[in-house]
């Protein structure tokens, strides 16, 4: 069931990005959108529709919130990837944008995808409450911004020219803002829409989150880069502090696996609607990419 339903929802997300994307112009930095957005596993934006699901919010509504929140990671993916932050050649199994066509392009379409989040999530379509509206954006704006997104990544660009290497908590705390924020997000949207309340998939999303980061410390250890689709081992050959490298690889494993179970069991009171979610935290941490 939590195949199909990502699937379906990457299908979704893709067509949304096909139909917005193709009114724009056909220049550069549009071509550059459309390959940033292109592929991956989508699953922030299946994040959104299962939430929504749970609350009895359709996925013809919550596709914009879900696609709004691809479109800002997809942003923050061709920044990343820039010779001035990881430079990075492979993203998905692709050249990044950069590569592909320069570094100007790049940045712009990174900065277009970023205020495309924001006028997706602000549309009519997104919900018909002006107020829930705003809170999404306010939300994602944290999310992405120098609480959330922005921070984790100049914590870790910072890391790699500290005198002394980061603890636990110090990595905790970056991952959080990194990776966890957005994710954060994307579970709790479905309840934002729904004026639910969000406490249990907050609580869900926040072990989720540092799950994902854990499994992908992993998969930079034990990964190959034609299946991640990305280069591998450069935290090691760079001397960064990992959860692996603190940890232990087993050790690491069994924190992630410790943090799925967490993120069930914040679930049990949906009931078995809550399956597919419960599902994807497993998957996150038996990903091969």
């Amino acid at each position: 069931m939590f195949s199909d339903r990502l699937g379906a929802a990457a299908q979704a997300i893709q067509a949304q990005f096909k139909h917005t994307l193709g009114q724009l112009d056909d220049v550069p930095v549009v071509r550059a959108m459309r390959h940033a957005t292109h592929g991956g596993k989508r699953l922030r934006g299946f994040l959104v529709i299962e939430s929504a699901r749970l609350h009895g919010i359709s996925s013809a509504q919550s596709i914009w919130a879900a696609t709004a929140v691809e479109a800002l990671h997809a942003y923050s993916l061709v920044h990343d990837d820039l010779p001035c932050m990881d430079d990075d050649d492979l993203r998905r199994g692709k050249p990044t944008v950069h590569r592909k066509w320069d570094e100007a392009t790049a940045v712009l379409a990174g900065d277009a995808l970023q205020t495309l989040a924001f006028e997706l999530v602000t549309r009519s379509e997104a919900s018909p409450e002006p107020a829930v509206r705003a809170e999404l954006a306010l939300r994602l704006a944290r999310a992405s911004g120098a609480e959330g997104m922005v921070l984790g990544q100049a914590l870790d660009i910072a890391a790699e020219t500290a005198e002394a290497p980061l603890s636990l908590d110090d990595i905790t705390r970056l991952q959080h803002g990194k990776t966890g924020a957005l994710i954060e997000w994307s579970a709790t949207a479905g309840a934002v829409l729904a004026q639910a309340d969000a406490a249990p998939l907050l609580r869900y999303a926040r072990a989720l989150g540092l799950a994902f980061q854990i499994a992908d410390d992993v998969l930079d250890v034990t990964g190959d880069s034609a299946t991640v689709g990305k280069a591998v081992g450069k935290d090691a050959s760079a001397g960064k502090a990992t959860f692996v490298s603190l940890l232990g690889l087993e050790a690491a494993r069994r924190r992630a696996a410790d943090l799925v179970s967490e993120a069930c069991d914040s679930l049990e009171g949906y009931g078995a609607e809550a399956e597919t979610l419960k599902e994807a935290a497993r998957f996150v941490v038996t990903r091969a990419h």
